[in-house]
């Protein structure tokens, strides 16, 4: 029997080579190279229109797809109204997150008006049945198939055309026509690449459920995510009930749409006011804590941003971070130091977004800064304030996306300030609200309390 070759892919955009080296020469990514058994090349694809001819682009009848609703409102709104039909859905989180919980809830809704099919791979048929009882899931419509063989998956696809189908997991999916074990580089690529032709052929939605790596990224090639047409992430600490749901592509909407659920006895509930979560409820007013608006999409939220300053006690001064940018710390201390005058490098600070919230966006950097103004001078801000604002280099404070519906939303949950940028100042006063719009760091210190 003839020795069976390797090779060595890459994680990152599935390139090979024979030996293994510590950067791949395709894509220049460091330590991505994993051992691979070397396949055979077959002709298998088949092209997804059905006529291969050049066609003009404006006589091509252009149509709405229609969408299908989850019953779940912030996952429609994740996916931009519904699932849209021939289209193929990544969802990814970490283990026990709830994937499978909140595929299972949304097909027991969807059963009810389309036909829906549900592949497990993980899991055997009593395992699913035993889980959706102890969830009192209405599953008589839902159809099961326990299987982990793409060309079984297919034919069961072909026969029964279902509206929505479900793989959890890609991970476990296997093709006969490949040599490695289920999990691979190839094998993922290679079921995921037949699964979203199988998509836009048939007319099926196809939502696969991928596992992710220690780091957060999606386990397998990041080829992946460039075949399907959404990507989403499932997030949330998993001492807490609460759940976050996260658009990072979406062909069919807007990206970056949050979408917030609340884990219980009986499956996923929808948090119809997230705002709430992400504020803590003080008897007073305590330093150190500032409300901020960011934007999640189309959706403003309410984050509370706490910090602590304290007397360093080692030569070199912590910065950490949570649920922010530690290097954006770095820069508003010295901006800080520069234009305001105080002086943070014999200090420890410490800086957290509560609720678990993650915020990469700019506009938090006003709020953090006064944070850490309000708890080195031990001063709490003013009660019911909202603070936006990008940070300059030169110790400008920056406009920032959709201000006024960030305001709209504060004064709605009852908050009766603000300190803005003056860009982002409306020309019509909001009702009830003190508008303070500034121009510089020290403007907005010396109107903090």
């Amino acid at each position: 029997m003839a020795k069976q070759k390797s090779v060595y892919t890459c994680t990152e955009c599935g390139g090979q080579t024979l030996k293994w080296q510590g950067q791949c020469p395709h894509c220049q990514s460091w330590n991505t190279l994993v051992e691979t058994i070397a396949e055979k090349p077959v002709t298998r694809f088949s092209p997804i229109s059905k006529t291969g001819q050049v066609q003009n682009l404006s006589t091509i009848e252009a149509h709405e797809e229609p969408r299908y609703p989850t019953g779940l409102e912030e996952l429609d709104r994740v996916l931009g109204g519904g699932i849209v039909q021939g289209g193929v859905v990544l969802l990814g989180g970490d283990p026990g997150i709830g994937k499978s919980t909140l595929l299972l809830q949304a097909l027991s809704y969807m059963s009810t008006h389309q036909q829906v099919l549900y592949v497990s791979g993980e899991e055997s048929a009593q395992q699913v049945a035993l889980r959706a009882k102890r969830l009192a899931f209405n599953v008589n419509a839902v159809d099961l198939l326990a299987e982990i063989q793409l060309e079984k998956i297919q034919a069961v696809l072909a026969e029964r055309k279902p509206a929505v189908a479900v793989i959890d997991s890609i991970q476990t999916i296997y093709s006969e026509v490949l040599q490695s074990a289920p999990g691979s580089v190839a094998q993922v690529r290679e079921c995921a690449a037949q699964l979203t032709r199988l998509a836009k052929s048939s007319g099926t939605c196809i939502i696969l459920v991928g596992h992710v790596t220690k780091e957060g990224a999606l386990a397998g090639p990041r080829v992946l995510e460039h075949m399907v047409d959404t990507v989403l992430y499932f997030e949330g600490d998993l001492h807490s009930s609460f759940r976050m749901i996260r658009a990072f592509k979406n062909r069919f909407g807007a990206v970056n749409e949050l979408g917030v659920f609340a884990m219980g006895e009986k499956g996923l509930r929808e948090v119809k006011n997230p705002s709430a979560l992400f504020l803590s409820h003080h008897d007073t007013q305590v330093p150190g804590s500032c409300i901020m608006v960011t934007q999640e999409g189309t959706r403003p939220l309410l984050v509370e941003i706490q910090a602590l300053v304290d007397e360093a006690r080692s030569p070199n001064p912590r910065r950490l971070c949570v649920g922010l940018e530690q290097n954006r710390l770095a820069m508003l201390l010295a901006v800080l130091h520069r234009h305001a005058g105080m002086a943070c490098y014999d200090q420890d600070v410490f800086v957290n977004a509560v609720g678990g919230v993650k915020i990469t966006e700019p506009g938090a950097d006003l709020a953090v800064l006064l944070a850490i103004v309000s708890s080195f001078k031990n001063k709490p801000l003013a009660e019911k304030m909202v603070v936006i604002g990008e940070i300059g280099l030169a110790g400008e404070i920056r406009p920032v996306q959709r201000g006024q519906e960030r305001l709209k939303e504060a004064a709605k949950l009852g908050f009766k300030r603000a300190i803005i940028p003056i860009a982002n100042k409306p020309k019509q006063s909001i009702s009830g609200m003190d508008i303070i719009a500034v121009k510089r760091i020290a403007e907005a210190v010396a109107h903090m309390v």
